[in-house]
């Protein structure tokens, strides 16, 4: 077989439902990449990706797996066959990038960590705020500690549908916000706490609250619902100096800068406590307007051709996992806090 890095890297997208569309839309026009391949067992979601793509079909994973010249495997199917495809493909000698979450169990997500690793393969999960520009400058004015002393950061991320029957909010729509929380933080939380309710269906949360507890007393709200009257994707740091507001949903000034803070003065041990308030002008930065799904997609191409270790890596998607189970832990447990 020619040497990846001389070749375009052949890729089967699997399953062409909600987000497979996306990637194999992505895959085609990628430089360096070619679609080889869309997997599903919906004949008319075959015929669709035939039609626009000229790519071949087939309507299961093992039936393209065989394939000397196939290099990758990107698995966009529901959340509970993750971990059997992605296993699957990595036993045959595949890079694999699964979409989020990586598994529904973290066992499972351990041992695509440790196949991959064992392996010699990319194993890399679909995080793909991660890859977005608005998130990344976030995280470098945390960084540069801009915004002063950390205080919190809160989330929505709501609109109405579409609605799950096989998974509840916090597995289907918050991994984005822990994902995003983790990367800015650059920490896992010490602890979850987790509450919803099921008002669609009993046997699913239609609305979840997640608050994860980071040391130095660093608080992260997430509410995560497809049960609202409006889209929103939003996300607010609290700093001592500045704030930040993230809008996803935005046509225009998707991050905006506020020189707006509250410190404390004095000494509060003997009853002297005070606070500053000040408030300056509005930044709203220029951005980079790229696609994050394809600079996601782009990366892994390039982490296959070259062995680099991808951005989101399977410990990347681990820890998500880890905090998602120690979410659905309270949530059985009536908020209870969970330490992890």
């Amino acid at each position: 077989m020619q040497e990846a890095s001389l070749r375009d890297i052949r890729v089967a997208v699997v399953g062409y439902g909600y987000w497979g569309p996306n990637l194999a839309r992505n895959f085609h026009h990628l430089a360096g990449a070619q679609l080889a391949y869309v997997v599903d067992q919906d004949a008319t979601a075959r015929e669709r990706a035939q039609q626009l793509y000229g790519c071949q079909t087939a309507t299961q994973l093992d039936d393209v797996l065989a394939d000397p010249a196939l290099d990758a495997v990107v698995i966009a199917t529901p959340a509970r066959t993750h971990h059997a495809l992605a296993r699957r493909a990595l036993a045959a000698g595949k890079h694999v990038l699964v979409e989020k979450p990586l598994t529904m169990d973290v066992r499972e997500a351990q041992d695509l960590v440790t196949l991959a690793k064992q392996s010699g393969l990319t194993l890399m999960v679909g995080h793909v705020f991660e890859y977005n520009p608005a998130v990344a400058y976030i995280k470098h004015v945390i960084d540069s500690g801009e915004l002063g002393e950390l205080y919190y950061l809160y989330s929505r991320r709501v609109n109405l549908g579409r609605v799950q029957s096989d998974v509840n909010a916090l597995w289907s729509i918050a991994p984005h916000d822990i994902s995003i929380a983790l990367y800015l933080l650059d920490q896992m939380p010490e602890a979850v706490r987790c509450q919803g309710t099921s008002c669609l269906n009993g046997a699913v949360e239609d609305v979840v609250f997640l608050t994860m507890f980071f040391p130095n007393n660093v608080l992260c709200h997430v509410h995560a619902s497809w049960l609202d009257p409006s889209k929103t994707r939003e996300m607010t740091v609290v700093g001592s100096q500045k704030m930040i507001v993230y809008d996803d949903v935005s046509a225009e000034g998707k991050v905006r800068v506020y020189d707006k803070g509250a410190f404390r003065k004095g000494d509060v041990t003997y009853g002297d406590f005070q606070y500053k308030l000040h408030s300056g002008d509005i930044l709203i930065p220029r951005l980079d307007m790229r696609e994050p799904l394809q600079v996601e997609c782009a990366h892994f191409v390039d982490c296959v051709r070259t062995g680099r270790q991808p951005f989101t890596d399977g410990e990347n998607g681990l820890r998500v996992l880890q905090v998602l189970a120690a979410g659905e832990q309270s949530l059985r447990n009536d908020g209870e806090k969970i330490y992890l």
